[in-house]
């Protein structure tokens, strides 16, 4: 630990980071940027009645980070992350990377979007945190509430859409990017962009491994990305992608009982093809998807019992069709209809190697819907926002999914909000076909969880836009929850949460900027990973070549257990974060080098997140990138 913060205290004499220009200084202030993910088609943030935080690519490339989702657990109010250790997120039993919003995500009740279309495992239903690499993405759009109407199952409690990024200036433009750090942490990342006449191509390579702050805690990766473009003309475009993961984590087990051999060897991919089209009054798109996993398990034993006498193996997969069009016909009034088709799904099984192979499951649903969204906006002061969607699935049948709400704009810079929406999550295939424990049996007459949202904010902006605040209050009522009843799994539980959240900005001078945000949850029952009070602010300083970064983060009420049936073993856990960075830049954004450090936890703080899983004290990694 010596070594380490003398190297820290070397380095951050002479380290740095990228100039802040206007147009970025513009992107971090200013709260009322396009979205896409609300209506399918670019409208203006303060024209829709959704809660929608947005995170640009300046706020990604500043911090760092290889993995996406630490990136939002920052950075979005009421929104908070699972982890467990220095990097790596893992799957099965002890894994971290679960989402909540407003405390619902636990069982995959957020849904994740790569360039809105859906990712998740087909058997267990679960999201591959793993694969969300940040220098992929261009900006992040998350729904903080239902995003079913749209996006179907599984969008219950919000929607976090990773928009991945293009190259869209003109020539090339190659980024490579090495990190050291604690626990002989290593992170490798090398991307380029290419553009001549209509033909775009974005291609990166990342690889991270580590130690782990504790035995048998060993994690690396290896993802490739590519995304390819072409512009017929200047009515369509036509655009792909692939992305594939190669991951093996090692789970140590819980502090007071750790593991040996837990291992997780896992394949994912996801690629996609789509069709756009773009006219004055009139745009839309035909896209058609595909990601898959293969999943070798070893659950390990503990020192001194009997190594499993099986690994478990399972392959799954999420198809899917997307269409959809909107009108533009009349003045202020836009209508998108749209078609999903979803066919998900897996084989799972236990390969003995002692005796036969063991058949756990082997099943696929099928999805079907249509959805209709309108929006008319009047006099410039208030945009009137309606829609519904009717889903059939092959496992529990139809569902209806309505949403409304409305944006008012009474003078400049002020924004008031308010809508109503349902959310819902279809059972698994876990849930519904799989007997894998005594005290939960599958059932293969599960309904799907839903939810109401009701929410209201209020928006105000000031100096110019230079500050911009907002303050939202929202209200849930769940029902239908999957819980184990005598043994068997049953729609039987009911829940309902409520809450504040804050999000504010301040560029103080045009190299001084100031960013923070609250969320207060109340929950009538206790919910793990869902804190009642989580604060964030970081504050960035860009004089000359130099540019500093300082955050602190800070949670409070969250549980880390939950004990059902006796309350005296829940557990909760308080914490506070202080993380830093500095950097400094040789040339230009476009051709230059960077060198900087970070450290996380400067305050040694000890917690836990995943119950028996100890977070690392103070981390701290070093780098450099160049780009030309």
């Amino acid at each position: 630990m010596k070594k380490e913060l003398l190297l820290c205290a070397g380095l951050l004499s002479v380290v740095a980071s990228y100039a802040t220009d206007i147009e970025k200084i513009d992107s971090l202030v200013n709260l009322h940027g396009v979205v896409v993910t609300a209506n399918r088609i670019q409208v203006n943030r303060n024209s829709v009645p959704l809660s929608i935080s947005v995170i640009n690519r300046a706020e990604i490339e500043s911090s760092s980070e290889s993995a996406l989702l630490p990136v939002l657990s920052q950075k979005v109010p009421g929104l908070f992350v699972t982890q467990k250790g220095i990097t790596g997120f893992g799957v099965s039993t002890g894994s971290a990377g679960a989402v909540n919003i407003r405390g619902v995500g636990s069982g995959n009740k957020v849904l994740m979007l790569f360039d809105g279309q859906p990712q998740w495992a087909g058997v267990f239903g679960h999201a591959l945190p793993d694969t969300y690499v940040a220098s992929d993405v261009e900006r992040v759009e998350v729904i903080r509430g239902p995003g079913s109407l749209i996006y179907g199952s599984n969008a219950m409690g919000g929607v976090v859409n990773i928009i991945t990024r293009q190259h869209t200036q003109e020539g090339r433009r190659t980024q490579a990017r090495v990190m050291f750090g604690s626990y002989n942490t290593q992170k490798y990342m090398v991307n380029n962009g290419y553009n001549v006449g209509n033909f775009s191509s974005f291609i990166s390579i990342n690889h991270d491994r580590t130690d782990g702050h504790r035995p048998n805690s060993e994690f690396h990766i290896t993802n490739g990305f590519v995304n390819l473009g072409y512009k017929i003309d200047k009515h369509y475009n036509v655009s792909g992608n692939l992305s594939l993961a190669k991951f093996k984590n090692h789970n140590p087990g819980e502090i007071t009982a750790p593991k040996i051999d837990n291992v997780m060897d896992i394949l994912r991919g996801t690629t996609s093809l789509g069709i756009e089209n773009h006219y004055d009054k009139v745009s839309g798109a035909f896209r058609v998807f595909y990601n898959w996993g293969d999943h070798d398990i070893n659950d390990g034993y503990r020192e001194g019992a009997t190594p499993s006498p099986f690994i478990f193996r399972s392959d799954d997969h999420n198809t899917g069709i997307q269409f959809y069009q909107s009108f533009r016909l009349v003045e202020g009034n836009s209508f998108t209809a749209g078609v999903d088709y979803k066919n998900w799904g897996g084989h799972a099984w236990n390969d003995s190697i002692k005796g036969p192979r063991g058949e756990v499951v082997d099943k696929t649903v099928n999805e079907v819907a249509g959805y209709v969204i309108m929006q008319q906006d009047l006099f410039d002061k208030l945009s009137l926002n309606a829609g519904v969607r009717y889903e059939h699935s092959s496992a529990y049948g139809n569902q209806w999914i309505p949403q409304t709400g409305f944006a008012l704009r009474l003078f400049e810079g002020n924004t008031i909000k308010g809508s109503f929406s349902k959310g819902f999550r279809s059972p698994t295939l876990r849930e519904l076909y799989i007997s894998y424990l005594p005290y939960s049996k599958a059932n293969p007459d599960l309904l799907p969880e839903s939810m109401l949202n009701y929410e209201l904010s209020v928006g105000q902006s000031f100096l110019d836009n230079r500050f911009s605040a907002e303050l939202t209050a929202f209200y849930i009522d769940g029902k239908n929850m999957i819980s184990a009843v005598s043994g068997q799994l049953q729609n039987i539980g009911r829940f309902y949460n409520k809450g504040i959240e804050v999000e504010a900005r301040y560029q103080i001078l045009s190299n001084l900027g100031f960013d923070a945000n609250y969320s207060y949850l109340y929950t009538n029952q206790p919910i793990e990973a869902a804190p009642s009070n989580k604060f964030y602010a970081g504050a960035t300083y860009s004089p000359g070549r130099f540019t500093f970064n300082l955050n602190v983060q800070s949670i409070s009420g969250l549980y880390v257990r939950v004990d059902n049936r006796d309350a005296s073993n829940n557990l909760k856990e308080n914490y506070t974060l202080l993380n830093a960075r500095a950097a400094y830049r040789f040339g230009t954004e476009q051709k230059g080098l960077n060198l900087f450090v970070k450290g996380e936890n400067l305050t040694a703080a000890r917690y836990q997140i995943n119950f028996g899983y100890p977070m690392p004290k103070a981390v701290f990694m070093g780098g450099v990138e160049v780009t030309f």
